[in-house]
């Protein structure tokens, strides 16, 4: 049975009404797991009390990736304070942040004995710091649990939250990323409540505040955007010095969300690939399938490589 996403988690999310569904593509088709390694991986996010973004967005890779024991854990909460139009995360009061959660990763990071583990979160525009703090122990714990393990942070946009960028950096994550998600044209209708060129300096101030950090960006397509304009992503991207692209299909999580315009081809995909590699990203993840988390391990080892470090 070909599956492409898990049944929608919030319904109550409303964007864009999708009236005419395009037909999915064979290649972006993937099968679901039932490994004994997929259960185990479950196990262990459940009994930490843990939200993973592979669940909570929807994403088609989960049965992939978790029965090799490859889970991106999703701290802060499962509830955001912005309603972006391609999300699959529910909107709405976030709880109080959970004091424990910290260590809870890290126990989880250790029992999965990951080698690379990456940490996003929910925007927690309520918070004084934005959940930078946050994030900062989160790193602090798995470091101190599994000195080892390389960590890779998928931060929010931090905006308007005076010194946030500069906590995470301090704690030393190995990847600082952020995704940029889309065109600065689509903006308005796919990402409301951030902004573009926001985005753009706080990649660059990363670099800025630690060079020996590498940095890391992301987006979608088929949401409507022309192909000179992901080029010119591109050119913004590089010139905040941002060390590795990953491009993805986006998917619809359920019909209130954003449309999809149409899927982007295999071919499509290995062309951005290419001019992406020739503006000078030192690593490039494209594919219907790619996305933030996706393969992390393998491509910072890849990275690692192509920058000289060990």
């Amino acid at each position: 049975m070909d599956t492409v996403t898990t049944p929608p988690r919030h319904p109550e999310k409303q964007h864009h009404i999708d009236q005419s569904p395009l037909k999915k593509p064979d290649w972006i088709r993937v099968k679901p797991s039932s490994s004994p390694v997929f259960r185990e991986t479950q196990n262990i996010i459940r009994k930490n009390r843990l939200f993973t973004v592979c669940e909570e967005a929807a994403c088609p890779n989960i049965g992939e990736c978790w029965s090799k024991k490859h889970a991106a854990m999703m701290i802060m909460g499962d509830i955001c304070t912005r309603a972006c139009a391609f999300c699959n995360v529910r909107t709405g009061k976030p709880r109080l942040l959970d004091s424990n959660e910290p260590k809870n990763i890290a126990r989880a990071v250790r029992q999965l004995d990951l080698h690379h583990v990456v940490i996003t979160s929910v925007d927690r525009d309520d918070l004084e710091d934005g959940g930078a703090g946050h994030f900062a122990d989160t790193i602090y714990a798995i470091r101190a649990d599994s000195p080892t393990t390389t960590i890779e942070v998928l931060t929010p946009d931090f905006l308007r939250k005076e010194g946030a960028l500069e906590t995470v950096v301090e704690a030393y994550p190995h990847v600082f990323n952020h995704n940029i998600e889309t065109v600065p044209g689509l903006y308005l209708s796919v990402r409301p409540g951030a902004r573009y060129y926001h985005s753009i300096r706080l990649l660059d101030r990363v670099k800025q505040l630690n060079p020996m950090i590498f940095t890391k960006s992301g987006i979608m397509v088929g949401l409507g955007e022309k192909r000179n304009e992901v080029l010119q992503l591109m050119d913004d991207l590089r010139s905040a010095n941002v060390d590795f692209l990953t491009i993805g299909q986006y998917l619809q999580p359920t019909p209130k969300h954003h449309r999809i315009e149409r899927f982007v081809t295999p071919d499509e995909f290995d062309s951005y690939k290419i001019a992406a590699q020739t503006k000078g990203f030192f690593m490039v993840s494209s594919s219907p399938l790619t996305r933030s988390s996706y393969h992390a391990d393998e491509d910072f080892k890849s990275l690692c490589l192509a920058r000289g470090r060990k």
